[in-house]
């Protein structure tokens, strides 16, 4: 049977940086035991320290927050690993970004997922500098909606049961 890692990433004091934290204790809830599927419902490590959590799985659902130009707080995105680019300009390990640190725990030998089966799901944020513990109230208002439909994409990825 295929191993699948369920992960939240963020900070749960970072106001809006928890949304990945709250996204997957919540669909966790809803999806109850499933064979095969590991849940981290809060992981704060990135780059290279994430390599060994995702070590050994044969799919990653993880869920994150994200900023881009123009975005609407609450909107999400849902994109796979294969969509990443790796950086060319990494000045410091512990900010690789996880297209980089993918790529070097492949050729470092680790057993990692594909790219292709490496499934995230980003909320649009705010605010993920100021030390709270509540989300935004345009994200916390809204989070019913988004973890709605992204519930739906993800028990949609994991098949019958």
């Amino acid at each position: 049977m295929a191993k699948t890692l369920l992960l939240g990433m963020g900070n749960p004091i970072l106001r809006d940086d928890a949304v990945g934290i709250r996204l997957a204790a919540d669909i966790s809830r809803r999806l109850g035991p499933v064979p095969g599927l590991d849940v981290v419902a809060e992981c704060s490590v990135g780059g290279l320290e994430l390599l060994p959590r995702l070590e050994g799985y044969s799919r990653v659902v993880l869920f994150d927050s994200i900023k881009t130009r123009d975005a609407r707080p609450g909107a999400w995105h849902q994109f796979t690993a294969a969509d990443l680019r790796p950086t060319m300009n990494l000045t410091n390990v512990h900010d690789t970004n996880l297209a980089t640190a993918l790529e070097f725990g492949r050729r470092a030998g680790l057993r990692l997922p594909p790219a292709d089966d490496i499934h995230i799901f980003a909320v649009e944020i705010l605010d993920n500098l100021t030390f709270d513990e509540r989300m935004t109230p345009v994200l916390e208002q809204t989070f019913g909606c988004y973890a709605d439909a992204i519930f739906a994409e993800v028990a949609a990825l994991l098949g019958p049961r």
